[in-house]
Order: structure tokens, then sequence, then C-alpha cells
């Protein structure tokens, strides 16, 4: 079955905003970018939930996707977060992501006031409607506190421009029915459960863990991709155990900050009402990176 939102399969990298004095450290934004196209990472998402977007301000929002979608300059596909629980600013977000070159728009279902899946549905027609920037549907009901059904999605699929789904509901029969009720390209939205998804049919993910070891996520997708079962297999359970602590560990995107920052990366701190990890924290951290070959 073809699937429309192709040019997103693969390893999306979901970036992380770094902060220095309290402000977007644009020159390590960059580097960040440069990091993953130097890696081979097919896409980046700016301001995503690993970009700490709901502490950005809204000028800071539009700068961050400005930064990343200028310095890619067409050599690296940009997938802007633009959702919002107001549709207003979520259309608004979305036209400037267009405007800057992003190559799709990563939209999360509407949080906090909890939409009538016909609220959902209306939500992502009108946005679709006022910009026809690609759009990737983000499905995430343990922070939007309400899940967009599998019948609600495929009708949402079926408006032209929305062409993938982040499928981050941790739901294998979720999965399924999307896949078999859609033709939208599903990406895994939990690093650890890419492969038992692409095996359902999903084609990639978006990464939290692919901000430090991007080729590794890669080089397992590439082996499921050739058939080589047991290759992606082996990858799939070495990458596991990293995936576990910096997700498990404390809210995300804190270990993924603090991974970087112990590997010489600038991510700067976390936000308020984020808090950095706790000394015994750290040092599982520590222990994953190294048992991982990173330290």
């Amino acid at each position: 079955m073809s699937r429309k939102g192709e040019q997103f399969a693969g390893l999306t990298v979901a970036l992380v905003t770094p902060f220095k004095d309290g402000k977007v450290d644009e020159a390590a934004l960059k580097k960040s970018v440069d990091f993953q196209i130097e890696a081979g990472t097919d896409v980046v998402s700016p301001v995503g939930t690993t970009g700490e977007s709901p502490t950005l301000t809204h000028d800071e929002h539009e700068r961050v996707i400005a930064i990343v979608c200028e310095h890619a300059a067409g050599r690296i596909k940009v997938m802007a977060g633009t959702g919002s629980n107001s549709t207003s600013e979520c259309v608004r977000l979305t036209k400037y992501a267009k405007k800057s070159g992003a190559t799709g728009a990563l939209i999360v279902g509407p949080y906090y006031n909890k939409p009538t899946q016909e609220g959902f549905y209306q939500h992502f027609q009108a946005v679709a409607e006022a910009c026809d920037l690609p759009i990737v549907l983000y499905n995430i009901p343990g922070r939007t506190a309400k899940n967009i059904e599998p019948e609600t999605i495929c009708r949402i699929a079926e408006l032209p421009t929305v062409v993938a789904i982040k499928e981050s509901t941790g739901l294998m029969d979720q999965a399924s029915q999307v896949l078999s009720g859609s033709n939208l390209t599903l990406l895994s939205g939990d690093d650890s459960l890419t492969l038992p998804l692409m095996s359902l049919g999903g084609s990639g993910v978006v990464s939290v863990v692919g901000n430090i070891i991007p080729k590794d996520v890669k080089a397992m997708i590439a082996a499921w991709n050739k058939g080589d079962i047991k290759t992606a297999q082996a990858a799939h359970h070495k990458l596991f155990p990293l995936c576990r602590d910096l997700l498990g560990l404390s809210t995300n995107p804190i270990p993924i900050k603090a991974a970087m920052t112990a590997l010489g990366r600038d991510a700067g701190p976390v936000r308020l009402p984020l808090t950095p990890l706790s000394e015994s924290e750290m040092q599982k951290l520590r222990k994953s990176l190294t048992n991982h070959g990173l330290l």
C-alpha cells in the first residue's frame, strides 16, 4: 500500500532547544542541526515536546523555527512543531512554518481543553484549509489528556495535507487500526517502540535518543528495511536500556539534556517548571551512557 507522507519516513530527531543565560542559545541550536546533517538524519523536528515548546514565548517559538529552517537551508527536512490548544494560534504557527521554509508541520492534538472527537477533526480541518503545508498528526494522550481515537484519525487522514502521524499512545492495537484504516505514514513517538511499530507497518521514528546517537537509530531502521531482522533486533536490544533511561528516569527532555551536557554538547538547562536530574538519577544516567560506550 502506497502511503502519504513517505517524505517523513526514516529517522526524525526531535531537537532539544538549548538555553543559555535564560535565552535560546542560537549558536548551539545551529550546531545541533549540523550534527544531525552530518549523521545522515532524515528530518529534524524543532519545538516539539523535546524542544520544551510549552515554556517558549510565541516569539521564541517562531525564532527557533526560523533558525532551524534557515540553517538547514535545504540540507535536511524540517518538521516544525506548530501545535496549540488554540486553533487560531495553531494556524498562525503553521503559516509561519511554511513561510520559514519548513517541509512539514508536527501538530499535537489540542491539549488541556479536552476536545470532543468532532472538535479534534474540526481543529485539523481548519488548519489544513488555512495552510497547505503537509501535516504530521501527533497523538500523545499522556500529555494532552485526551486520545484522538483511531476512527477520528482515519477521518482526519482524508484531509489531503494530512500525511503522517507520530504515534505516542504506546498502544499497538491503536497503531494497527490507524495503519489498516488509513494511508498515513506512521512514525513511532517512543524510541523503545520503533522496531515493534515498524513490524506492524510503521515507517520510522521521531526520536529523542537520536539527539546523541542518530547513527545507531538510523542503522536499526536501515537493517529492518533491508529485511535483516536479526541485525535490527540486536540494534533494538542494544538501544533499549538507553532509551528506557532517557525516557524513564524523569520527564522528557530532562534526561536527554543531561546526557547531552555529560557528552560535551551545548544543551543548557531545562526551564521551569522542569527541574534537573537528582544526583542519584544522574549516576544512573552516566552508567547507562557508559554501558552504551558513550562515556
